[in-house]
């Protein structure tokens, strides 16, 4: 093969190796989860109570795995955020179990033109070529339209990770912010076609044009 000048790291995170957390594994990430949102600074906000817990595809990366996590406030808003832990050894527990959470009043209720509803978060960095760094984001989410089965995420049109839908839902480990390139999420359907697209940078740009 030719060498490429999009030198970027791809499909570095474990694909997902669990289905969906339930029983008693669920309950321990959700009160960790719950812990973590009770700790969220809410910026003179009424945060409300949290809702159910909706979990998304874990994913491995850098020895730790990360496992996503949404759920709905009384007050029309969204708590976000994963918890991560170190994998189990064969026969063994997990350990060292952390979770982050934030809130967002941008849910897909009140953007009725999203195609995906999307949650990111930056877990790392990557240095690259001149020094440049990327950005290692988790990104979690849902179709909103369409049929799909599988997602991107891509850097340039450069496919730099794929999740399956897992019960409508997905979780991406993807370089960002690389340069001039950020990530943009594209949902396919079983033959391969483009049916969904978002960037997690739209809004911001939108923004930017209407300044100029």
């Amino acid at each position: 093969m030719a060498p490429t000048d999009r030198f970027v790291p791809r499909f570095a995170a474990e694909p997902p190796q669990e289905g969906l957390p339930y029983g008693r594994w669920a309950h321990s990430l959700s009160d960790a989860f719950y812990r973590a949102c009770d700790d969220v600074e809410a910026d003179g906000e009424d945060l409300g109570d949290p809702g159910e817990i909706t979990f998304y595809p874990d994913r491995t990366y850098a020895g730790r795995t990360y496992v996503p996590a949404t759920a709905p406030t009384s007050t029309g808003l969204e708590l976000y955020g994963h918890v991560s832990f170190v994998p189990a050894p064969e026969g063994g527990e997990p350990s060292d179990i952390l979770a982050m959470a934030d809130f967002t009043a941008e849910t897909a209720e009140r953007n009725p033109d999203w195609q995906l509803d999307l949650c990111d978060d930056v877990i790392g960095t990557w240095r690259g070529e001149e020094g440049r760094i990327a950005q290692v984001t988790l990104i979690w989410g849902r179709p909103l339209r369409g049929a799909g089965a599988i997602v991107t995420a891509e850097l340039a049109d450069l496919a730099v990770d794929q999740c399956v839908l897992v019960e409508d839902r997905f979780t991406l480990i993807s370089p960002d912010d690389y340069g001039a390139d950020t990530v943009e999420v594209k949902l396919f359907d079983t033959r391969g076609r483009e049916v969904a697209r978002e960037s997690l940078y739209e809004e911001e740009d939108e923004e930017d044009e209407g300044g100029e």
